[in-house]
C-alpha cells in the first residue's frame, strides 16, 4: 500500500529552448551567478514538501555541469542546510557516488549529519555514470567491472565503519588502517568516531541494470532500491522487483513483490491526459537530452543519440516522446483523479511497494514544479492516506 510521497530534484539552471529542436545539451552555458541560483531553487523546492506532508525529499550528487542541469555537489552539506530551514522533511541522498569519495570521509560526514539532524538524513549510494565526473576524480567508469569492484569495497567498508566499532580491512582498492607507528604502537585497528546513532543505517541505492550481482549485494546490506525515476525502462520494473525479491530469498528474508523498493515516476498535472502531454513534452525531451546516452536509456539507438544532440536530425528521426513514456507507466499526467488511479493500478500489481518518488523533469521551471507538488499534496496524496489521517489533516 502507497502511504509515502516523496520528490526528487536535482537543481537546474532556467532553461530556455527547450526540447529535441531547442539548443543542444552540450551547448548550454550559464553564468555563476545562474549557476549558484539553483541551489536557492533547490531550497524553495524543499519547503513547498515540506509544508505539504511529503516524506522525503532526493537529491542526486553530481560536478562539473557548466550547462546547468544537476547543480548539487554535495549532498550532504546540503542536507544540513536543508534540514536547518524545514521541520519534518525527511532529506535524502540520492545518490553518493561511491567510487568518488574515500570510504571513511563518507561515513564520518554521514555520521555527522545523523547525529545532528536526528535522524532526518537517509544515505545512498550509487556507481556513477558520467565520465567527466567519475573519472576526473580518479575513479574508475569506463572499465565497468572495475567501477563495480571499488564500488562494491567502498561499500563493505562503510558499513563496517558504521556500527562503530574498531576493524580493518584489507581489499584491492583500500588497507585500512594503514600499519604506521602511532604514538607508541603501531596501528592495527580505526573506529569511526563518532559513528551514526540510527543502526543499521537505511540505506538506498538506485537499480538500473538489475544484475543478480547487484542485487544479492543489495541484500547482503540490507539497501533498498529505487527504480525508476523518469530515466528507466517501464518494462524492466517487474523484472527488477521479481530479482530483488529473490536475491532476499537467497538469505532467507521473504519480501512482498515491491517491499523494500520505490518507484520513481515523472509527473505533470493538467486538464487532461492530453493537455498534460502537450504542456509537458518539452521539458520531457529535455529530460531525455540530458539522460539518453548516459547508459540510462538501454534501448536508444546510436542514431537516436545523435540525433538528440542535433536538432537538424531531430526532425526526421524517430525518438522517444513523453507519449511513449506515458503509455509505458512511467510519466504520470492528466487531471488529479487520472494520476490517482494510475497509482491505484500500480499498488494493486504491487502490494509491497509504499513508497512513490513523483518528479518533474529537466528543464521544467520552478514554478511549474511548485504548482505539481502543491495540487499533489493536495488532490493526490489524500486518497492513499487512512481517513482518520485526513479528517485530522483537515
Amino acid at each position: 500500500m502507497i502511504t509515502k510521497f516523496d520528490s526528487s530534484y536535482y537543481g537546474t539552471v532556467d532553461m530556455e529552448n527547450l526540447g529535441y529542436a531547442g539548443t543542444p545539451i552540450n551547448e548550454r552555458r550559464y553564468s555563476q551567478a545562474e549557476l549558484g541560483g539553483a541551489l536557492h531553487k533547490v531550497v524553495e523546492y524543499a519547503k513547498c514538501m515540506d509544508e505539504r506532508g511529503y516524506d522525503t525529499f532526493w537529491m542526486a550528487e553530481h560536478h562539473f555541469q557548466p550547462e546547468g542541469t544537476e547543480l548539487i555537489p554535495n549532498l550532504l552539506m546540503m542536507a544540513m542546510h536543508l534540514c536547518g530551514v524545514t521541520k519534518n522533511l525527511r532529506i535524502g541522498c540520492g545518490f553518493n557516488v561511491v567510487p568518488m569519495w574515500h570510504p571513511l570521509r563518507l561515513a564520518e560526514d554521514y555520521a555527522m549529519a545523523d547525529i545532528l539532524t536526528g535522524g532526518r538524513v537517509i544515505f545512498g549510494v550509487a556507481r556513477g555514470y558520467h565520465t567527466r565526473e567519475v573519472e576526473t576524480f580518479g575513479a574508475p567508469l569506463r572499465d565497468q567491472e572495475a567501477n563495480r569492484e571499488l564500488f562494491e569495497e567502498g561499500v563493505d567498508i562503510l558499513f563496517k565503519a558504521f556500527e562503530g566499532k574498531p576493524f580493518s580491512h584489507k581489499g584491492k582498492y583500500y588497507t585500512i588502517p594503514p600499519e604506521v607507528p602511532y604514538r607508541g604502537y603501531t596501528l592495527k585497528e580505526i573506529t569511526l568516531v563518532p559513528a551514526p546513532e540510527r543502526l543499521p543505517v537505511e540505506c538506498w541505492q538506485p537499480i538500473q541494470s538489475g544484475s543478480e550481482r547487484a542485487f544479492d549485494f543489495m541484500a547482503k546490506h540490507g539497501i533498498c532500491g529505487i527504480i525508476g525515476g523518469g530515466s528507466a525502462e517501464g518494462g524492466a520494473v517487474e523484472r527488477h522487483m521479481i530479482g530483488f525479491q529473490a536475491a532476499y530469498a537467497r538469505r532467507g528474508i521473504e519480501l512482498e513483490l515491491g517491499e523494500r523498493l520505490a518507484l520513481g515516476f515523472q509527473f505533470h498535472i493538467a486538464k487532461s491526459r492530453e493537455g498534460g502531454m502537450s504542456e509537458a513534452a518539452k521539458y520531457y525531451e529535455e529530460n531525455m537530452k540530458m539522460f539518453g546516452e548516459l547508459r540510462l536509456v538501454r534501448a536508444l539507438t546510436d542514431e537516436q543519440i545523435a540525433a538528440m544532440r542535433d536538432p537538424r536530425l531531430a526532425a526526421t528521426t524517430k525518438l522517444p516522446r513523453v507519449e511513449d513514456a506515458v503509455n509505458a507507466g512511467g510519466f504520470l499526467t492528466g487531471t488529479p483523479a487520472d494520476i490517482i488511479e494510475q497509482l491505484k493500478a500500480v499498488e494493486k500489481r504491487y502490494p509491497g511497494v509504499d513508497r512513490v518518488v513523483c518528479a518533474t523533469p529537466l528543464g521544467t521551471p520552478l514554478e511549474v514544479q511548485l504548482e505539481d507538488l502543491d495540487r499533489l499534496a493536495k488532490e493526490v496524496m489524500p486518497a492513499f492516506r487512512p481517513a482518520k489521517i485526513v479528517a485530522a489533516a483537515e
